[in-house]
């Protein structure tokens, strides 16, 4: 009896217990019911809050408008920037920084922004352009063309960059590489790399690569006069005809 009056008594308290633990979890329901839409507006806004912060810190949707405001550290890591050209000048190219847009927050961010556009002026790294590769240039980058910008250095407010065109979904022309490979640019050293370190390697290799196969083909720089250019080049360098060139102008 002993025994049955103890085994009553602990169903009893894990009956209670149960009860009290069911009452709690329905009360913290109700209040989570009665609250819903609360509880789903604090989340909302801490996730947007969030958010804003997050852009905000890794400036995702900062505009540039020269560059002295790129963080040292884009540079460090080679980030690349979407630009939109303006045009090509002796200096380089002008080109607009276009940022990544986010829906909603991109305009609650820059509501008060200065609207003012003022292009960037970028060099392509490594390579020095010919006047032929210059109007080249002119003609394949049309104003507006939408181009990315590989950060390579940065020379007081000139960009040192791998600039990159979109030739379809899947593709992109470097174009530091086509001006050599087109023989209208010759190699420069890379401005604000460090020699020896892996980046200068690698760019040095691939411009290298480039500059190479325009030798071998023979394009623009490297192309090769013909019998007759030859021919004309010794004739109008020969003494006796300069002589002769001179008495046909003083008569």
């Amino acid at each position: 009896m002993p025994e049955s009056s103890s085994e009553a008594q602990t169903d009893r308290q894990q009956r209670d217990g149960a009860a009290h633990t069911s009452n709690v979890v329905s009360v913290v329901s109700r209040l989570a019911d009665d609250n819903l839409t609360l509880v789903r507006n604090i989340s909302t806004g801490l996730a947007v809050a969030g958010v804003i912060v997050l852009a905000r810190s890794i400036r995702l949707i900062t505009k540039f408008r020269a560059a002295s405001e790129i963080p040292a550290r884009f540079i460090e890591r080679n980030v690349s920037l979407r630009g939109k050209v303006h045009s090509i000048t002796e200096k380089g190219l002008q080109v607009e920084h276009v940022p990544i847009h986010l829906p909603v927050l991109s305009t609650l961010l820059s509501r008060h922004a200065d609207a003012s556009t003022a292009p960037l002026l970028v060099r392509l790294a490594g390579v020095e352009l010919t006047l032929e590769g210059r109007t080249w240039l002119q003609k394949n980058l049309a104003p507006s063309k939408t181009v990315w910008l590989k950060l390579i250095s940065r020379e007081d407010e000139t960009l040192h960059c791998l600039v990159y065109e979109s030739r379809g979904v899947l593709w992109s022309c470097c174009l530091n590489e086509e001006v050599l490979r087109q023989g209208l640019a010759r190699r420069a050293p890379l401005s604000g790399v460090l020699p020896g370190s892996r980046l200068h390697w690698r760019l040095h290799k691939r411009l290298h690569r480039a500059e190479v196969k325009a030798e071998r083909k023979g394009r623009g720089l490297w192309r090769e006069d013909g019998l007759w250019e030859r021919t004309s080049k010794v004739f109008r360098a020969n003494a006796v005809f300069k002589m002769m060139k001179t008495i046909f102008k003083r008569t």
